[in-house]
Formats: C-alpha cells, structure tokens, sequence
C-alpha cells in the first residue's frame, strides 16, 4: 500500500506569534494537510527577524487549528535535554490530539554553530545525540520506568502511575537529516526522513534511496517511511511575479543555511548542480545588504537550479508531481514573498483539490 501524498506548509519561528497562527489557520483553511514550525535561532537578528520557540508555538497553533496536523520541523537536543522534550512533546499531545502531532529532531548544525553543541556535543557525534534522544523520547511517552545512560546523556524516570492523566501514544518521530549518517538513522529508527531546503527531486529521490536501504537492514518496509521535503514555494495567476518570493527564499537559504552545513551538503548541491562559486556572492550580498540584496544576486538560472514550487497554479501541480514521482511523501512548502494568506487561499483553491481528488 502506498503512502498518502501530503501537501504541507513550513515556517520558521522568526516572526511575531499573532502573524504566525493566522498564517497557519489559513492553512487549514486552506486544506493543507499540516503545518511544520521550524525552530529559527538568534542569527536572523542580523536581518531584524527574532527567535522564537516553535514548541511554545506550535502548542498555540494547536489550539487554534482543529483539523490540520502539527509538526515540529525540526526541533535539537542540542538545545534542549530529551527528557524535556519529551515533556513539551506532552504539551503538544494535549493541545492537537491524537493523531495530529508530528515530532521532527534534527541536529540543527547552524544551531550548533550559533550557540554551542550543548551536553557533551564536542564528546559524541550528532548519530549518538540523535540515537540517543529518540530512545529517550519514546521511553520517557511509554510511561515506563525510564534508566538511561548513554554516551551523550542520562535520563532517569519512575514509572507513570495508571491513574496519571497522561497521552498513552507515540507521536510519529521525524528526523531531519542531510548528510547521509542520519538519513540511514532516519530509516531505520524513525516513521520518516525531513530534507533541508534547497531539496531538488534529484535529492529526494537519492535520499528516499539511503532511508528505504537503511530501513532495509534494520527489518523495517522502508516503502511505508516518509520523505518529506521542504521546498521554497511562491505562487500567483502571473507566473513570473509568483517567483520572486521564491528568489527571494531561495537566496536567504543559499547564503546561510547550505553555507554552515558544508561537507553533509556536498551531495545537496551537487543534485541542483550548484557549485560554490555560484553561492558565494549571494552569501556576500545578503551579508553585505540584507536578504533583498541577496535575492538580487539570485540569477534566473540559479533559482531554477533550486526547484522550487512556484509560479501559476498550473506549473505548481507539474512541480509537484515531479517530487512526488522522485519519492516524496510530504511537501513542506516555504511560503515567502507578497501576501502569504492570499497565496495560501490560491493553494487551496487551484492546486490542493488536484491531489485531494486522487
């Protein structure tokens, strides 16, 4: 049996609460099927956007959403103890439901980079810390006594008590990964594999390959995993327009995100046929002048190197069934550029019922 193709927006947790739960109850309204919270970090200060938990978020949004699944994407343990993740997991349960939460962890290099690798982060790699934490996770929402000692963290816990008024669910876990250590962790541990952004279908369909082996030696069907992808998105009725938001997405990940995970994006840029030489003067631009700046250095033949979802209504479908044919499972669209809430609305009323219909 195959997998549903879901069709779902991320954010990332850099602008103001109120803007962020209307943009996801316009997604719901829209029809799409969830809506992942990135966790932004202190860098984006530099471009006048703050941090902002996506824990404390999303439970929010949870609140005032009602149908539309909510999705960590992705959250760090370098950041954060399993043991405490496993606490705001619960709040997330309560909020959204059965059946509605999404757990997504990630290293989140820049993350590292920007604030420090955290309880024995320079000890272990990011495979046990990942390991590690998922084992953690499940143990500590089985309510089972919990007795954990690890390369990179302990966690002790007495069993939960029957009359406890406390979820009994596993929420499905995620992993967010781009190097290929923790794609093959992701298969064999997790219910499915986050791709960063700058994913092309050539990525997606190599990393859906790394996840399916993995899953395959751990005696797991990796066919029933999976592969979201998270793709800059921009729409509109004029397609030229529509891209520009897309240019401008496009550019801020170029400069910033794929420059501090160099060595695990090697294969990432090499699937959208991007060489650094190409980057650079965008990472330039933005550092020098701000993400407006930087999208200016965004040549045609670069964003279209990226493959993202944008254009008119009809190019998105075609976009779409590219990522799907290649592997994906769960589009994780990024919306940007003019009007979000309308851009939402044309998703749901010209592109989202071709895939709903299926």
């Amino acid at each position: 049996m195959s997998l549903p193709f879901k069709i779902g927006v991320l954010q990332l947790s850099m602008e103001p609460l109120n803007e962020t739960v209307q943009m996801a109850q316009a997604c719901e309204a829209a029809g799409f099927d969830v809506f992942w919270l990135a966790e932004a970090y202190p860098w984006w200060r530099k471009h006048s956007l703050e941090a902002r938990s996506s824990t404390a978020t999303t439970a929010i949004i949870a609140r005032e959403t009602k149908r539309m699944a909510i999705g960590w994407g992705i959250i760090s343990p370098y950041t954060r103890h399993p043991v405490q993740i496993a606490m705001e997991a619960r709040v997330l349960q309560e909020a959204a439901g059965e059946g509605r939460f999404l757990l997504g962890l990630g290293a989140s290099k820049i993350f590292m980079k920007e604030i420090g690798e955290g309880e024995r982060g320079r000890e272990v790699g990011p495979g046990v810390v990942l390991r590690e934490s998922i084992e953690i996770i499940r143990a500590m929402l089985s309510g089972e006594e919990v007795k954990y000692e690890g390369k990179a963290f302990q966690a002790f816990a007495p069993p939960l008590k029957a009359e406890a008024h406390a979820p009994r669910w596993q929420p499905p876990m995620y992993l967010g990964a781009t190097g290929p250590v923790l794609q093959r962790l992701a298969g064999a541990m997790t219910q499915g594999l986050l791709t960063a952004s700058i994913t092309t279908p050539k990525f997606a369909a190599y990393s859906r390959n790394v996840m399916e082996e993995a899953a395959k030696k751990a005696g797991r069907d990796g066919s029933q995993l999976d592969l979201g992808c998270v793709v800059v998105g921009s729409i509109g009725e004029d397609p030229i327009t529509a891209r520009e938001g897309a240019r401008e997405m496009a550019a801020m990940y170029l400069a910033n995100k794929v420059q501090n995970i160099k060595g695990s994006a090697d294969t990432l840029l090499a699937c959208a046929g991007l060489a650094p030489e190409e980057i650079q003067p965008i990472a330039d631009a933005m550092e020098k002048g701000g993400r407006k700046a930087a999208a200016r250095a965004v040549s045609n033949e670069v964003l279209d190197k990226v493959r993202p979802i944008a254009g008119s209504p009809k190019q998105c479908i075609e976009q779409l069934e590219e990522y799907h044919t290649a592997g994906c499972t769960q589009m994780m669209l990024e919306l940007w550029g003019e009007d979000r809430l309308r851009q939402a609305r044309l998703f749901g009323e010209k592109v989202l019922p071709h895939f709903h219909k299926k």
